[in-house]
């Protein structure tokens, strides 16, 4: 019995240290260029997360982090960013740092300002 509990408390701790970040939502889900957004989840802090990008699994274009806390992180989506629908990806901190795609998108709208520009064309 002791040799059971004993394997069970090292899972448990092996399972604690394992603690991957994880997203639980995006709020609003869309905007435009320049738009700042809220990623709630767990495990986000600095000393966790290194940098948060918008991915159109072509090219990965890193936002600019406002606030983060361990339970939130705020972005500003670039101004550089073309409208259509981009998934959330971070990168961890540390020797090993992951890349880790979230199964989380956010849809980035056309601005007025393209509107008018490819209007003019």
């Amino acid at each position: 019995m002791l040799e059971t509990s004993g394997r069970c408390l090292l899972l448990l701790i092996c399972g604690l240290s394992l603690q991957a970040q994880q997203l639980k939502e995006v709020r609003p889900d869309r905007g435009k260029a320049g738009s700042v957004l809220l990623v709630r989840g767990s495990d986000l802090s600095k000393e966790k997360v290194d940098s948060v990008y918008l991915s159109d699994q072509t090219l990965d274009m890193m936002v600019k982090v406002l606030n983060q806390t361990d339970s939130f992180i705020e972005f500003r989506i670039p101004p550089s960013v073309k409208p259509g629908r981009l998934q959330l990806v971070i990168k961890t901190t540390g020797k090993e740092s992951r890349i880790l795609e979230q199964p989380f998108y956010i849809r980035v709208e056309e601005s007025p300002q393209r509107v008018e520009m490819a209007a003019s064309k």
